[in-house]
């Protein structure tokens, strides 16, 4: 994955520079009353909560609204429902998308992401499409001034890490959704700064864009699934250069 982009090659990653602020404290709501509701109110017996507080708390979400957000998943707060979605599809050129969606109305949601994958030249896919071609992992991106490539090695393949990968601007650290709190854990104690961490849907291989005009489809569709409210995250297995993708941005 060497020289190419985090974001064109993985997932349009803006969960730590949104500026849509809003969007991002409402989608962290959301992960934190579910995360109460499958597995408690106390962090220290709840990993799953434990690494949304933690994101929560790294995005500067204010503590007032992380403790709502707490008694909306315990019901000491009435709510709506919240419901968790995963959707599978097609870009252009073949390339395959999965849209992750926390939700109120499923339904809305579900015309919204059909409506952007028709309008943007894609289509969805029945569930387990794409099954073959993404695996979940823990992923870290950290930036190189941050920590030595040798000391993050050190850190991380101690507590469970499979992969460190360099790239040009930052460090790309893989694991089994099994090690993920620990990896989180053992970079917090040794003070060293995520740029992101979370669970991703990772591709097996990366698809070659080769035309320009093809991978502009492609990204102008991942951004607008991007850019809908409830969609969390958005993940693809093209390989845009980076000088397309970038011109995009």
């Amino acid at each position: 994955m060497s020289g190419h982009s985090k974001w064109a090659t993985t997932k349009r990653h803006k969960a730590a520079v949104d500026a849509k602020r809003g969007k991002l404290f409402s989608l962290l709501s959301k992960e934190i009353a579910l995360a109460v509701r499958s597995g408690g109110k106390d962090p220290e017996f709840n990993p799953r909560l434990r690494t949304v507080i933690f994101k929560a708390k790294t995005a500067n979400m204010p503590a007032d609204n992380i403790k709502k957000a707490i008694q909306k998943g315990t019901g000491e707060i009435p709510g709506v429902s919240i419901e968790e979605l995963i959707y599978e599809g097609y870009a252009p050129g073949g390339i395959g998308v999965i849209v992750e969606a926390t939700t109120d109305n499923k339904n809305r949601t579900t015309s919204e992401v059909r409506s952007v994958f028709t309008k943007w030249g894609g289509n969805l896919a029945g569930a387990g499409a794409l099954a073959f071609h993404f695996q979940r992992l823990g992923q870290f991106l950290i930036a190189r001034d941050k920590v030595s490539e040798d000391r993050l090695i050190e850190i991380v393949l101690a507590v469970g890490a499979e992969d460190v990968k360099s790239e040009e601007e930052y460090y790309e650290v893989l694991c089994p959704i099994s090690a993920y709190d620990e990896v989180a854990q053992a970079l917090q104690k040794a003070d060293v700064e995520t740029t992101s961490s979370e669970i991703v849907y990772y591709p097996n291989s990366l698809i070659p864009v080769s035309e320009q005009e093809t991978a502009q489809k492609i990204l102008r569709l991942l951004d607008r699934l991007d850019e809908l409210d409830d969609v969390k995250n958005v993940y693809s297995n093209g390989d845009i250069p980076d000088e397309w993708a970038e011109e995009e941005a």
